[in-house]
């Protein structure tokens, strides 16, 4: 059964549950109550290994949307800048959850963190810039949508407006990252996906589209050379024939095993996809291991018992 050896590098992507949980109305008395589940597993896995924490945006986003929509009185914001902010109010939850996780550990003395305000390079002739499908913002009447200046689509809950959601390439402050990490900082960052930006010569310019944060996180962890990718979410793993008589839990599984599941449709897009394909991108380029799991189960899949488990044999 695997564990995490003395200074193992890992990258914990949070989803967006960590924060807001179903059925909750998403006080900010209630983000900090679910943070607390994650950042005090970081917190005691921090004294064996460097960590880094990647988080979703998205209902924090939405709401950022939806305040534009009511007023007219304050010039609205373009999308990156929305992200960009929600960088700092998430990454200050979490600093704040962490330092009193630390606290009671007596050790936040002994253990810096930082929050990296991140952008991801994206490629300008990305596929999805051609046919945008991410809902994002409020709920619109079909009314509303025919007037929207931007594209909407008719989804499970209303007309919303969807944007491009491109592959990331890379993550800009990488080496600032690992940088920080090297000098025993945890770092949170790539928040929502990172902020989404292409290149124009040695510039960099901002676009509206929302990048999935688990795809950025397996990018961001090639490129620090984490050792271990672990994404925390609202199910305990992945499973095949899911929410039927037949469904079966999938707990240490290979690469190759994982990738025909993939084939055969058993994933959703959307929801599990992206866990499975970022999943396996971190290891088909040389990672020793990526992990599904609940977000109560952090410490249990760095020990190997709890999740799904994927290796490259």
């Amino acid at each position: 059964m695997p564990t995490s050896s003395p200074s193992e590098t890992l990258l914990i992507a949070l989803g967006g549950n960590a924060l807001i949980r179903k059925g909750q109305a998403g006080t900010i008395r209630e983000q900090f109550a679910n943070l607390k589940i994650p950042t005090r597993q970081i917190a005691r896995l921090s004294r064996r290994n460097r960590i880094i924490i990647t988080h979703g945006n998205g209902p924090q986003v939405g709401n950022l949307l939806l305040q534009q929509e009511c007023c007219d009185a304050v010039p609205r914001l373009p999308l990156e800048i929305l992200v960009a902010q929600t960088q700092g109010q998430i990454g200050y939850m979490i600093e704040s959850t962490l330092d009193t996780a630390l606290m009671e550990l007596g050790v936040h003395s002994r253990q810096p963190f930082i929050t990296v305000i991140s952008y991801v390079v994206v490629n300008e002739k990305d596929p999805a810039f051609e046919n945008p499908t991410k809902p994002i913002g409020p709920v619109l009447t079909e009314a509303q949508a025919a007037d929207s200046p931007f594209p909407t689509r008719l989804t499970a809950k209303g007309y919303r407006r969807v944007v491009a959601s491109p592959r990331p390439v890379t993550v800009v402050e990488k080496r600032e990252i690992r940088k920080l990490i090297d000098m025993g900082f945890i770092v949170i960052c790539c928040g929502g996906g990172g902020i989404p930006v292409t290149r124009e010569g040695r510039s960099f310019n901002g676009v509206d589209a929302v990048i999935d944060k688990d795809l950025v996180s397996a990018v961001l962890a090639k490129e620090i050379r984490a050792d271990r990718f672990i994404i925390a979410t609202d199910v305990p793993g992945a499973a095949i024939h899911f929410n039927t008589p037949q469904q079966i839990d999938l707990q240490a599984v290979t690469v190759e095993e994982m990738e025909t599941h993939l084939r055969d449709g058993h994933f959703p897009p959307g929801t599990m996809q992206p866990k499975i394909e970022a999943a396996l991108a971190f290891v088909r380029q040389g990672g020793k291991e990526a992990v599904i799991t609940s977000l109560d189960a952090i410490e249990d899949a760095v020990r190997g018992c709890a999740g799904t488990r994927i290796t490259a044999e």
